[in-house]
């Protein structure tokens, strides 16, 4: 559960992060000196919260390798493979379930964008 809400986390701040920086390279020549300060406040923000979830990610990682290294005291083999398979597939598919979220969204916006331009 906590490998899921890391991730989760990650992959958050990481897309809101991406968005900020697309909106700061997007910020046309007559834009708002507050809005860009206000953009890269947000986004100077949006990188140190995602160091300290690369950091919560890494300690998540160290207790995951105990609670293995415990399981592999109690399982056969075969058994540990399948839930070593099941621990690192988990992780692989929130992040893509994610990613696909992230696109949809975007491609929500583009065809608001889209249709507001017409």
């Amino acid at each position: 559960g906590d490998l899921d809400k890391v991730v989760n986390l990650l992959l958050s701040l990481s897309g809101r992060l991406a968005r900020v920086e697309n909106a700061l390279s997007g910020l046309g020549p007559h834009a708002a000196a507050e809005d860009e300060v206000a953009l890269r406040e947000k986004q100077r923000l949006l990188a140190a919260q995602l160091e300290d979830a690369k950091e919560l990610r890494e300690h998540v990682g160290r207790r995951e390798e105990a609670v293995g290294a415990m399981v592999a005291r109690y399982l056969p083999p075969e058994q540990l493979q399948d839930y070593q398979h099941f621990v690192k597939m988990k992780s692989a598919l929130t992040a893509e379930q994610r990613e696909l979220e992230e696109k949809i969204k975007l491609g929500q916006e583009q065809l608001r964008c889209l249709r507001e331009s017409l």
